[in-house]
């Protein structure tokens, strides 16, 4: 075998694509320090503002190219970017400094930009820190057309061609794909950047996150891109590119297999019946949940509703959303978790400012945040019971340690029971209100939890970024985030026997539940409801029905038991091996 190159980054679809190279230069821009004199002030602005102009119309031309059959992931980016073009508090700070500091226009645009990009990156949150992104790439945008440019992305047939790049936004990501681009390799990203997240909707071989790629890989060389094992491989031989090609023929008749099951049960071989469940961001996300089968969702983040601006949502504002959401998904079951923001993700609107956190994960942030500021709180319980009335409801609790948080969590929701009552207002007596265990003290205490509570669901990012102390965004410490790790499996396992003691239902709902190689392990756990992003849907359901649970709960004992004197590893694929 000879191989010219390869490149590792972050994997983010179960797709490979073999095709030539083409070198794309979408990289971060950024400006140089310019002074003008007073007289050039207003020429400064008014070239802003057509810059400013002109990319709101580059974008909505790419808007309309968005068609009904893509994604409503790829539409949401778009409008997002849109509306913070449009966004006054975007580019009203540029036109100050030009006016008070005499910068010019794209100095100005690039300090404001430091300034906001600033403020994400000190949230502890990965999702919502990757949200700088937005930033990078809007300010990118305006940046071209002062630079004269702007319209570089999308020219050329790339019809089956592999695009390399530096970082793409999503405007980028929708017009190079029209154009025919068949995969993307940037320099930039992770598993939850713009490419990464629109990649996985579009079931695009992607890798992100390749060091030098832009300088690596040669414009015209045929490349490798492994979207399984974040792999780029360039100038193979035939041997190896066979493989590829013949892996390709497999994965895609994979996929018609596995569309084959979207109506089929999540039955076990032995008839026990297992609930396959999506993780949803936004209203729009239902069709796909139901496109793959989701039984339901088992967990609904409710964040969107408070960033990027002003004011606070009102409880119609909520209770719109939510009931987008109950109609969206045809009467199947809605788990709504309330706000996970804190002191690391600043909302503006916030009654009572929040100084930053030293040490955000540990700070006021999700249900700490909401007891302090009942603000926040209040307006979306009320919204979320309402909702009840209209569809199959659960109300889950984040980042819950004690009991006596809970014990206010639960006193505040029957208030919220008692005023809508008097109001008038239709509301599930019933409604479930369940907890995310998230936090080592809860599984410890997940017993007491169980009693109390309708429903537990274990969040397994945060559960074992805190069990092992370590932030596994963090590329120097983030080799050490392993959900194998005989702590977090028995602090799952602890909490799956509490609510199996006190007949409470334990579901997960962390990125765990979504990995194929865990599934096994999970239903040998104990676990009968996972939810996942909606993509894994069809590939879970496939190891499920082909599962006998008995033999995996045996093998899993078993499992435990050895956890210290053997490889977790290697136990894992022993009992994996029980489903080929």
């Amino acid at each position: 075998m000879t191989l010219a190159c390869c490149g590792l980054g972050v994997a983010t679809a179960q797709a490979i694509a073999v095709g030539p190279a083409y070198l794309l230069d979408r990289g971060p821009r950024s400006a140089s320090p310019r002074s003008i004199a007073v007289h050039e002030v207003e020429e400064e602005v008014r070239r802003l503002d057509e810059a400013l102009a002109s990319a709101q119309r580059a974008l909505r031309g790419v808007r309309e190219q968005v068609t009904r059959s893509t994604p409503v992931t790829v539409a949401e980016f778009i409008d997002s970017h849109l509306l913070m073009l449009e966004d006054a508090t975007l580019v009203d700070p540029a036109r100050e400094l030009i006016r008070s500091r005499l910068y010019g226009a794209e100095w100005a645009l690039q300090q404001h930009r430091n300034t906001l990009v600033k403020v994400f990156e000190e949230m502890e949150d990965p999702y919502l820190r990757s949200r700088r992104d937005d930033i990078d790439h809007v300010v990118h945008q305006i940046l071209d057309f002062l630079s004269g440019g702007g319209e570089e992305a999308g020219n050329a047939d790339l019809r089956g061609h592999v695009v390399i790049a530096r970082d793409l936004s999503p405007a980028d990501t929708v017009v190079l794909r029209h154009r025919g681009a068949l995969a993307f390799v940037t320099e930039f990203g992770g598993p939850m950047s713009h490419t990464a997240i629109l990649a996985r909707s579009l079931n695009i071989p992607a890798v992100v996150g390749v060091h030098n790629a832009t300088r690596v890989f040669r414009r015209g060389e045929t490349l490798v891109v492994d979207g399984e094992t974040g792999t780029v491989l360039a100038d193979v031989d035939a041997r190896i590119l066979k493989h590829y090609e013949d892996r390709l023929r497999f994965l895609e008749e994979r996929r018609r297999r596995l569309r084959r099951l979207v109506r089929k049960p999540a039955v076990s071989r032995d008839g026990t019946p297992v609930a396959l469940l999506a993780n949803l961001e936004l209203p729009e996300d239902t069709q796909t949940a139901r496109d793959n089968g989701a039984a339901g969702v088992g967990l609904y983040r409710t964040e969107f509703l408070y960033m990027n601006r002003d004011s606070l949502p009102d409880e119609e504002e909520h209770l719109a959303a939510y009931l987008e959401v109950i109609r969206g998904l045809g009467g199947i079951p809605l788990t709504i978790r309330t706000l996970d923001l804190g002191a690391d993700k600043r909302i503006d609107s916030a009654p009572t400012g929040c100084p930053p956190a030293c040490n955000p994960a540990l700070g006021l942030r999700a249900i700490r945040l909401c007891l302090k500021e009942p603000e926040l709180f209040t307006p979306q319980l009320r919204a979320i019971l309402r909702a009840s009335a209209e569809g199959p409801v659960r109300l889950m609790i984040p980042m819950l340690t004690s009991v006596q948080e809970l014990e206010s969590v639960l006193s505040i929701v029957e208030q919220v029971r008692r005023d809508l009552t008097r109001d008038g207002l239709a509301f599930d007596p019933k409604l479930p209100v369940g907890a995310m265990i998230e936090v080592p003290a809860a599984a410890l205490c997940a017993m007491a939890f169980a009693r109390r509570l309708d429903f537990l669901s274990i969040g397994t990012n945060d559960l074992a970024q805190y069990a092992l102390a370590i932030d596994r965004t963090d590329d120097s410490v983030s080799y050490l985030y392993d959900p194998l790790h005989p702590a977090i499996l028995r602090l799952i396992r602890m909490t799956i026997e509490a609510g199996r003691a006190q007949a409470t239902p334990v579901a997960m709902c962390g990125e765990m539940a979504g990995e194929a190689r865990f599934t096994r392990l999970l239903l040998g756990l104990g676990l009968r409801e996972l939810s996942m992003q909606p993509g894994a849907l069809l590939e879970i359901k496939e190891i499920v029905r082909g599962s006998r649970i008995p033999e995996l709960e045996s093998a899993v004992g078993t499992l435990l038991e050895r956890l210290d004197d053997e490889e977790p590893e290697r136990l894992l694929a022993a009992i994996n091996r029980m489903g080929t």
